[in-house]
C-alpha cells in the first residue's frame, strides 16, 4: 500500500527499525541507530471534500485525485517517499516515521495520468496534465510533538477552455489545442512547473456534437507558477483521416496559477472580431474571443 524509499545515508538509521511495518500501533516513539523516530499521520486537505475517518476522498471539481506522493526531506536530502492511490484503504491519509530534528515534507496530489518521478531532478512529469494540488509542509519533529497533523495543498495548474461558437460539421473528428509553451511537470521541492513543450493536445469529438454550434468544447491543464505568463494557442478541427476541416489562433493567452482562461469563437467559419475580458481568478474566469 505504501512505498517507502530511504536515502543511503539514512537508509540504516530509519529503516528496519522505523518503518510504518515494524512500529507497533501503541508506539509512538521508536529508538533507532540515528535516534528517535516519530509516527505521525498526515491528513492531506485543499480544495478536497472533507475525509472520512479512515480514509480521505481528496476531490476538486467533483472529481477525485487519483495519486498522491509524499517526500521526507532533511538538510536538502530526500531520506523517504511514499506514494498512494486512489484505491488505498488509507487513501488521504499517510503514515509516516521521521526522525526526531528538522524535515521539510513535500506533498504532490494529481489526478493527471502517465506519472513519472525523476528523483534525480526532484521533479514529477506527466504525460497528460489534470488537477494538481502542491505544498511544503516543514515540521520540527520533537518527542513531544504531536502526531496527527492536517496538511493543506495548493492548486498548482491552470486551465485554458476553448467554446467553438460556429456549427461542428459533419465528419469532424478531432478538436487540437497547440499551446506555443505548456508545461507538463511539477519541481516537487519548489514547486515550479517543469518540461515545458508544445506538443498539440487531441480531443474526440462526440458524434451528437455534428451539427451542433457553442456546444463543442476542451480544458487542458499546465502546471503553472504564481506569476502570470502568456501562451499563443492553436486551436484546429480535423476529420478521422486527419484532414484540416478548420482553425483559429490565440495570441497571448493569459495564464496564471489557479485561474482558468476561457475563451470561445469561430473555428469552422471566418471569425468575427477579437477581442478578450480579463474577469478574475479559478472562481471568475478570463473569457475571450478568438
Amino acid at each position: 500500500m505504501f512505498i517507502l524509499f530511504f536515502a543511503a545515508l539514512l537508509c540504516a538509521a530509519c529503516d528496519a527499525p522505523a518503518t510504518l511495518n515494524d512500529v507497533a500501533d501503541g508506539d509512538d516513539v521508536v529508538e533507532n541507530v540515528a535516534g528517535k523516530c516519530k509516527k505521525f499521520t498526515f491528513t492531506v486537505k485543499g480544495d478536497f471534500a472533507t475525509p472520512t475517518f479512515s480514509r480521505g476522498y481528496l476531490a476538486a471539481d467533483g472529481k477525485e485525485m487519483t495519486d498522491l506522493w509524499v517526500f521526507d526531506f532533511v538538510d536538502g536530502i530526500c531520506v523517504q517517499q511514499l506514494h498512494q492511490s486512489a484505491t488505498d484503504q488509507d487513501w488521504g491519509k499517510p503514515k509516516m516515521s521521521l526522525t526526531l530534528g528538522n524535515h521539510s515534507v513535500y506533498f504532490v496530489a494529481s489526478r493527471g495520468s502517465g506519472a513519472v518521478v525523476d528523483m534525480t531532478n526532484h521533479c514529477i512529469t506527466w504525460s497528460s496534465v489534470r488537477d494538481t494540488f502542491w505544498k511544503n509542509y516543514v515540521v520540527e519533529v520533537k518527542s513531544s510533538s504531536n502526531g496527527n497533523r492536517a496538511v493543506t495543498l495548493d492548486r498548482v495548474v491552470t486551465k485554458l477552455k476553448v467554446t467553438v461558437d460556429d456549427e461542428v460539421p459533419s465528419g469532424c473528428a478531432h478538436l487540437l489545442i497547440k499551446p506555443d509553451t505548456w508545461y507538463y511537470g511539477i519541481d516537487f521541492v519548489s514547486g515550479a512547473p517543469t518540461a515545458a513543450n508544445d506538443a498539440a493536445i487531441s480531443m474526440d469529438v462526440p458524434a451528437n456534437y455534428i451539427g451542433t454550434d457553442g456546444m463543442l468544447s476542451g480544458s487542458v491543464f499546465s502546471i503553472s507558477g504564481a506569476d502570470e505568463w502568456s501562451t499563443d494557442v492553436v486551436l484546429s478541427a480535423t476529420d478521422a483521416n486527419g484532414e484540416a476541416l478548420g482553425g483559429a489562433s490565440i495570441t497571448a493567452a493569459p495564464m496564471k496559477r489557479n485561474r482558468v482562461t476561457e475563451y470561445n469563437g469561430c473555428l469552422f467559419s471566418s471569425p468575427e472580431d477579437m477581442d478578450v475580458s480579463l474577469v478574475g481568478d479559478w472562481d471568475t474566469p478570463i473569457t475571450g474571443k478568438w
